[in-house]
């Protein structure tokens, strides 16, 4: 057979135009049925023209350095806050050159979280028509709910919430869960990135469960009005990191096309195609389940105390905010304007450390930091080299020099160093510059009584696991 009548094959579809996909097995069928009637190549080709895809796109160019604003609202003080500085404006300035970013900002409590060029905590980043799975992190809607549990005793309330919490890796086993709404599941059902059975799985196992690092339950008292108060800070777990990673991969596919030399942390899934408005439709559902994983834990101790309790809100920190034509990526940075969500109150809560207040905080909806405040106090240099200045110290001496005459509890009975006071940058600077960039203003503090915090140590049941 010569090549005049040799069969039509993928590469000839290449050759006219056509991608691989699904597709290739019908139009090849198409296009071998006509060589069988005799039609010549050219003829063929004519025939699939109306199936060729639309042209692809050109590469997006990345932004020049420069090119896109920055906003800076935090001052070094001192040899490492300056360093932690300089290391925050060079990876944003590096995120800053994705093609869809419009703007960006850092708030005091910045610092990196990544490669160069992944957005640091601390970062805010304004996008057009995109969203960014990795600007707002696997930790998708870290967040922080306090409630108003009125005249307790504050050592009982931590004692209820220690009995009912759950921190460390996985989530509750099959008889010790905590319901989840039947609403809320077909919510996770009818979206294409939520309806997988890991993903219902761990919806339902992880309801009621804080995870590990520096998420805490903190137990303290409100200077204005007296009553104790509980405050949570977590996320969503193992469905936001589910959710995340689905997420990266369809943002992946769009770089691969959109701009390929975009960096791939930086990927993005256009907010205008399917799967832009489902991505988004999931984070909404996510961000649910995340506020009823805080209130589940909440309400527990509330019925098991008996109390009275008073206002309750919350507000995240990891996640996207729509407004106007903008997408606002907060990665350890809060909404600091009133109404970023229906259930927005237009008080936010910024803890400092566990041997500082809570500042329950009304935001300034400051311009020269794109609406937004601070999340917390941040570190200035690595867990590790926290570990590496502590010297001779044990982390329990440590915790009794730092935390004395509180009830400090680490949910695997052992002290991780790296979530103590001095881990952190020092929480009279960050209220400072909260105050002197204009970003918020205190409204009220919740002085410590205690806290159990999840820490980076592996509980002792693990260590008999894995001994030879």
């Amino acid at each position: 057979m010569t090549d005049e009548h040799a069969p039509v094959t993928g590469a000839n579809l290449i050759d006219w135009g056509h991608r691989p996909g699904p597709q290739f097995p019908e139009l090849l069928a198409r296009a071998n049925a006509a060589r069988g009637k005799g039609l010549g190549l050219v003829r063929i080709r004519q025939l699939l023209d109306a199936d060729l895809p639309p042209p692809a796109p050109e590469p997006l160019t990345l932004h020049a350095a420069g090119d896109v604003p920055l906003h800076v609202s935090i001052r070094a003080e001192d040899a490492d806050e300056q360093d932690n500085l300089d290391k925050v404006i060079a990876t944003m300035t590096e995120v800053l050159k994705t093609p869809t970013v419009e703007a960006g900002a850092v708030m005091p409590d910045a610092c990196p979280a990544g490669s160069l060029g992944t957005i640091p905590v601390g970062g805010v980043v304004a996008t057009r028509n995109a969203i960014h799975p990795g600007m707002h992190s696997a930790d998708i809607c870290c967040s922080i709910m306090i409630t108003d549990l009125g005249h307790v005793d504050p050592k009982a309330a931590l004692d209820a919430a220690q009995a009912i919490t759950h921190f460390g890796a996985g989530g509750r086993d099959e008889g010790n869960r905590l319901a989840v709404s039947p609403d809320l599941m077909e919510q996770f059902r009818a979206n294409p990135f939520l309806n997988g059975n890991r993903m219902l799985n761990a919806a339902q196992a992880h309801m009621g469960t804080q995870g590990d690092g520096n998420h805490f339950l903190f137990i303290g008292r409100s200077r204005a009005t007296g009553r104790v108060a509980m405050v949570t800070h977590h996320g969503s777990r193992g469905p936001g990191s589910l959710l995340y990673k689905g997420g990266m991969e369809v943002a992946e596919r769009f770089r691969k096309v959109l701009s390929p030399a975009t960096l791939k942390q930086n990927a993005w899934i256009p907010a205008d195609s399917a799967e832009g408005r489902d991505y988004w439709q999931a984070l909404q559902v996510i961000r649910s389940w995340t506020r009823a994983n805080h209130g589940a834990l909440h309400q527990a101790v509330v019925e098991q105390l008996r109390a009275d309790p008073g206002n309750r809100f919350w507000n995240e920190h990891n996640f996207v905010f729509r407004r106007g034509d903008l997408f606002y990526h907060g990665k350890g940075a809060t909404p600091a304007w009133s109404d970023f969500a229906e259930d927005a109150t237009g008080l936010t809560l910024i803890p400092l450390n566990m041997a500082e207040p809570v500042l329950v905080v009304r935001g300034r909806d400051a311009d020269h930091a794109l609406g937004f405040a601070p999340h917390g106090a941040g570190r200035n240099y690595s867990r590790s080299e926290h570990r590496r200045r502590m010297g001779a110290m044990t982390p329990a001496q440590m915790l009794a020099a730092e935390t004395a005459g509180l009830d400090i509890r680490f949910h695997a009975g052992q002290v991780d160093a790296s979530e103590l006071p001095s881990s952190y940058k020092r929480a009279g600077a960050v209220m400072d510059q909260i105050r002197d960039y204009g970003l918020a203003d205190v409204v009220d503090c919740i002085d410590p009584y205690g806290c159990i915090m999840a820490g980076e140590i592996a509980p002792h049941w693990h260590a008999r696991r894995t001994r030879p």
